[in-house]
């Protein structure tokens, strides 16, 4: 079992590399990788310092020697859509969208309720729809990185949207545009991360993509990646028991 979406206190984790590591064999995972936010020059309050990038690099290659007897240790990156930071040196790049650009102002969405809410009210006019049909176009272009292989929490727009309370994820438009950019990414070859992060912080009671999406991406022939998205030791390889069977080993 391996689990490659996991932060440190290098991003917005809890704990340390080494922390995440140790867990991680405890737990008898073979493959554990690091893959804190990649810097983001328009919000600094949850991705690596950009002075901290080469210290994160060397910890991690560090640990990856410490440990190769006991598990293999990758050093990764979650690169949101809107950084510019290179990715050289990582084993590998999770592609994940966190914000929205509407004209000069960046606005999260992977934020507090209220505050996504406000955003679909007060920026889109309460139309969630085109809030994902803008979502889901940037999502899109990781079809044309060759140096991003994972796609992050897929239907991050999602989140707050347990049984439908916001918007109807069975409305065609919202499907069209899901559906249009899953076959984009897998004509591409992109794996995407069925992403059970949310059910631990109780947002959700089904990973990320929702359960009709993924069951869309599994037809088309997608590749598919348990994935925890764990900021602290306790929450590596969050439900993997339950859902690896449902998306096949």
């Amino acid at each position: 079992m391996r689990d490659l979406h996991t932060h440190t206190v290098y991003s917005d984790g809890k704990a340390s590399p080494e922390e995440m590591v140790r867990a991680a064999i405890d737990m008898g995972l073979e493959e554990i990788g690091i893959s804190d936010h990649s810097y983001t020059f328009f919000d600094e309050s949850y991705c690596i310092k950009k002075d901290m990038i080469e210290s994160y690099k060397r910890e991690i290659a560090a640990l990856k020697e410490k440990y190769r007897d006991d598990i293999s240790v990758l050093c990764g990156v979650e690169q949101d859509a809107y950084s510019t930071e290179s990715t050289e040196g990582y084993d590998y790049v999770i592609g994940s969208a966190h914000y929205l650009k509407v004209g000069e102002k960046y606005y999260p969405l992977d934020c507090a309720r209220g505050d996504f809410i406000a955003l679909a009210e007060g920026v889109f006019g309460g139309d969630y729809y085109a809030l994902a049909e803008q979502y889901f176009s940037l999502v899109s272009a990781y079809a044309e990185r060759a140096d991003v292989s994972i796609i992050g929490h897929f239907d991050l727009v999602t989140k707050y949207n347990e049984g439908g309370v916001l918007f109807d994820e069975s409305d065609p438009r919202y499907l069209a545009a899901a559906k249009r950019t899953i076959d984009k990414l897998i004509a591409a070859g992109k794996t995407f991360e069925v992403n059970t992060g949310a059910i631990a912080r109780k947002y959700r009671t089904a990973p990320y993509p929702a359960p009709t999406l993924l069951s869309y991406i599994r037809e088309k022939g997608g590749k598919l990646l348990l994935a925890s998205d764990a900021h602290s030791p306790q929450n590596i390889a969050f439900a993997f028991d339950v859902f690896a069977d449902k998306i096949g080993r």
